[in-house]
């Protein structure tokens, strides 16, 4: 742990009495003085707590390199000050120095913004309190449990519950341009304004709130991630629709309970993102029953009926009330459910934007208007009459029929098309099948 060269130095006793002092010396008695300073939350001295990294002496001069990044800048100042007394006090110490260092260990490869981000997946509800940022939290956490390089944005900037619900706290450091660097929780990188705002109620006005938004987004230093996950603010007000303009979406989960209202609004929030082409990789029931430990019965918390019939949307998981969910969540260590549905997104994600085309289909992705008339007539002069033709396209390819049509005319075949199927898989792919005449 420690650095140091071997000077011998005179050195005076309580008593006066001059004595030699090597920096090994001097590196044991001060090692010695921070044993006696406490980390005020783990209630352990300073080595234990793991918050010194190095102690480095040479000629009086006394450098401790501390990590201090998981306390708020109040806290990290009074640990700060008591380092400092506890080495100056050391007899041959003639300069004390406390140097702090980062969590990451790798911030000079970190780029700010989600360039290098694979994949982006909002958590959002139509609704408070339905557990969104219960769900985002432990999603989050099941994604990097099961080893993938993910972050998590607290993009609800009036209320940022994510530090809380994940016991983490700022303050916020940056790297040598000036980019805030995300905060740790076990495997999981964390950025919040709740972060930078200790307490203080967070009242922004619209355009207030698309820039605080718009700067965390293109200036927290990420780094290179499978996934980021964005938990939404509820409803569909500036902050959600600063998000759909500016940030490419790759999917995005809801979060309802299955009372009817609740629901209602679920529905009309899905078409919001639909129509701006990010698409709904499912539904969080969340509350969806509670099963007594006592006597193990199984109780429903809100009406019966089936409210979750009207949503067109796949149900990812029904999410009982289970007290072992207001745990602190970490990557590792969830409960089974939430691990669970962690697995489900991220498969949905895969499913969504992993589109194989068949063997025997036409593809025209990437390929310009030319080409792509040229391939399907090409693909069509091969298929034989009665045999399934299938296209696949990065825009929409109904415009195509016409097409198909007059080459099966010019073949001397009828010119209607039966069946003519069109499917959306994604924002970027569309799958056409329909049969040569």
């Amino acid at each position: 742990m420690s650095e140091h060269t071997d000077h011998d130095r005179p050195t005076d006793d309580a008593d006066g009495t001059e004595r030699t002092t090597t920096d090994d010396d001097l590196t044991e008695e001060v090692e010695a003085a921070l044993r006696q300073v406490r980390d005020p939350d783990a209630g352990k001295d300073v080595f234990e707590a793991g918050l010194v990294s190095d102690v480095a002496v040479s000629e009086g001069a006394v450098t401790v390199v501390a990590d201090l990044t998981d306390f708020r800048p109040q806290e990290g100042e009074q640990v700060t000050s008591a380092m400092l007394r506890a080495v100056s006090e050391v007899p041959g110490v003639e300069h004390a120095h406390v140097e702090r260092e980062t969590a990451h260990g790798a911030d000079e490869d970190r780029s700010p913004g989600l360039a290098d981000v694979d994949r982006v997946i909002a958590v959002a509800s139509a609704k408070g309190g339905v557990g969104k940022t219960t769900v985002a939290t432990h999603v989050a956490c099941a994604m990097a449990g099961a080893g993938q390089d993910v972050g998590l944005f607290d993009a609800d900037i009036h209320g940022p519950n994510v530090p809380e619900v994940l016991e983490v706290s700022g303050p916020v450091y940056s790297d040598d341009d000036g980019n805030p660097l995300p905060v740790e929780a076990g495997a999981l990188d964390v950025m919040s304004v709740g972060l930078m705002e200790s307490g203080a109620p967070l009242a922004w006005r619209g355009a207030m709130a698309h820039d605080a938004l718009s700067e965390l987004f293109e200036d927290t230093a990420w780094g290179d991630l499978d996934t980021l996950v964005v938990d939404l603010p509820p409803g569909t007000g500036d902050v959600v629709l600063t998000t759909l303009q500016e940030v490419h979406l790759d999917g995005v989960v809801f979060v309802t309970t299955p009372f009817h209202a609740a629901v209602t609004d679920t529905a009309r929030s899905l078409d919001l993102f639909e129509e701006n082409d990010v698409p709904v990789l499912g539904v969080a029931v969340n509350m969806a029953g509670f099963t007594c430990p006592t006597c193990g019965d199984e109780h429903d918390l809100f009406e019966h009926g089936e409210p979750l019939s009207d949503l067109d949307a796949p149900v990812l998981a029904e999410l009982d009330f289970d007290p072992s969910v207001q745990a602190t969540p970490r990557p590792g260590d969830l409960p089974e459910q939430m691990q669970r549905l962690g697995a489900d997104a991220r498969d949905r994600v895969e499913e969504v934007w992993s589109v194989d085309a068949p063997d025997e289909a036409v593809d025209l992705r990437g390929v310009d208007a030319d080409g792509r008339h040229d391939r399907v007539r090409e693909a069509f002069d091969a298929t034989d009459r009665g045999e399934a033709f299938v296209l696949v396209s990065d825009r929409d390819p109904t415009p195509v029929r016409s097409f198909i049509a007059s080459l099966s005319a010019a073949a001397d075949g009828p010119g209607d098309l039966d069946p003519f199927e069109v499917e959306r898989r994604n924002p970027e792919t569309w799958v056409l099948r329909t049969v040569r005449p």
